[in-house]
């Protein structure tokens, strides 16, 4: 076990975890798809690692860098008072549901296909923007009244142990 856990990195039914995600994806990218072909299936994977690996990821890690800089000056400046909740995955949490809202939402932010739109929906484009970012605005004020109450909760707490 200690010679695969050195080749491999994890426990072996991580392994096992990992190849019955892809199964699954695979199947599902199938069912969707007409007709798939391996080449076509394995061109389809390659490009959704590469988008995520070399695109979105490191745009994703440049955002959270002022919440983690912040983070790192509060631990090494900051030692007279402890933080009692961390404010990273508020911050997180609201920036990822607009960012899959943005992706899922920029054809129609962009206004490609209109026609086709207005055929299937029987409406306009116009107001996609604004709700997109009514939204990105309703999650931002969400995480931030969610991160005040657990801030008033563990202060409370903090009060009474003391």
């Amino acid at each position: 076990m200690t010679l695969w856990r050195r080749l491999y990195g994890a426990n072996p039914l991580h392994l096992l975890v990992m190849l019955g995600c892809f199964a699954l994806s695979a199947y599902v990218v199938s069912m969707v798809w007409e007709d798939p072909t391996w080449l076509a299936l394995l061109i389809w994977f390659l490009g959704a690692v590469i988008g995520h690996d070399l695109v979105l990821y490191p745009l994703y890690a440049l955002a959270d860098q002022p919440v983690v800089l912040a983070r790192w000056a509060r631990r090494r400046y900051g030692r007279e008072r402890p933080v009692l909740v961390p404010a990273i995955n508020h911050v997180r949490a609201p920036v990822l549901g607009s960012a899959v809202l943005g992706l899922i939402y920029l054809p129609t932010i962009t206004r490609h296909g209109e026609d086709a739109f207005r055929f299937t929906a029987g409406l306009g484009m116009e107001g996609i923007l604004q709700n997109w970012l009514l939204i990105t605005a309703a999650l931002f004020l969400g995480s931030a009244v969610v991160y005040a109450a657990r801030c008033g909760f563990a202060a409370r707490e903090q009060k009474r142990s003391l």
